[in-house]
């Protein structure tokens, strides 16, 4: 019975931080907060990094925001979650977009982006001095493939499908209850293997930064045309020499971008509000995270499968910087 009361009283208290106004005191003056419940992902991945960023950015550059980043288990949680109204913006991956806008194994959702992320580029990374040097290489080894709930995963699928591997049949297929124990699973060889995506990505930068080093394995180049001849979602994306310790050149890939999806109901006046102070603060965000360089008007335009997917509020704010006529 105790255990049932916790339950509803987390609920409740999700509940209770949907989008609303509360009055505040700051500087001795009354402001009305317009709280907004933010889903990230599980710990040490690059969602939470990015969504705590996200709301200490907004919560900073306009005091009458109320961003609260909450952990849930990912992209396929998130969609449930904000399509049932328990959130109201959430990250979401690439993929799992892709196929809630396109109903692909499900109803088309109705949900609404808010704004692109950042590209996601995917691969691999094992030890420097494992033998491992190519996709193939890691058949029939132990591969932690992300978080359960994530979007990871099913970015890998797409990119092994187009390959004609089975992630599930081929590889012996990890996935963790935390993003956060996969480089510990490389460093002491339970995995051969973690997958991951996107620039300054937390578990590439903890194996990178490790005494063994890091090799990064993804796509050659006949591999990508491959994969693009199936699965033509999928875009070329790079990552920069640099971007992870000792990585010396830049990795050709191929990803999609993630996304920032709002609950269809988000009224229209919080969502270009929500826009316009982002966007205003591109240059802050950029400073404090080298990923969100990348979540911009212009990206989000781009990025969009359809403009006719970007949330109204935020077309509003578009049309008015002129970014959409």
């Amino acid at each position: 019975m105790g255990s049932t009361m916790n339950i509803v009283r987390v609920v409740c208290a999700g509940v209770m931080l949907l989008a609303g106004s509360v009055a505040a005191q700051e500087g001795g003056k009354a402001i009305q907060k317009t709280t907004i419940s933010l889903g990230t992902a599980t710990p040490g991945g690059g969602f939470p990094l990015y969504g705590n960023a996200f709301a200490e950015i907004m919560n900073e550059a306009d005091p009458s925001l109320a961003i609260g980043p909450r952990n849930t288990k990912g992209s396929n949680e998130n969609i449930p979650l904000l399509e049932a109204s328990n959130l109201d913006i959430a990250l979401v991956a690439g993929e799992p977009s892709y196929e809630a806008f396109m109903g692909i194994g499900r109803p088309p959702t109705r949900l609404k982006i808010l704004t692109a992320m950042y590209s996601s580029p995917g691969m691999f990374v094992v030890r420097a001095d494992s033998p491992f040097k190519t996709i193939h290489d890691l058949v029939g080894q132990p591969v932690a493939f992300g978080a359960k709930g994530s979007g990871l995963p099913i970015l890998s699928r797409y990119i092994l499908d187009g390959l004609g591997l089975k992630q599930d049949e081929d590889f012996k297929s990890l996935y963790l209850d935390r993003a956060g124990d996969g480089p510990a699973m490389v460093l002491d060889g339970r995995a051969a293997a973690l997958w991951g995506a996107g620039i300054g990505w937390p578990g590439f930068a903890a194996v990178a930064a490790s005494p063994t080093g890091a090799r990064f394995i993804a796509p050659d180049a006949d591999e990508i045309a491959r994969i693009r001849s199936k699965h033509s979602f999928l875009k070329p994306l790079t990552v920069p020499a640099g971007s992870y310790p000792n990585q010396n050149d830049a990795i050709n890939a191929l990803g999609s971008w993630s996304f920032i999806l709002a609950r269809e109901s988000l009224p229209d006046d919080v969502a270009y509000h929500l826009a316009k102070t982002l966007h205003g603060a591109e240059g802050v965000f950029c400073k404090k995270l080298a990923q969100a360089c990348e979540t911009t008007a212009a990206n989000t335009v781009a990025a969009a499968p359809n403009v006719e997917l970007i949330h109204p509020g935020v077309l509003k704010y578009l049309r008015e910087i002129g970014v959409v006529k």
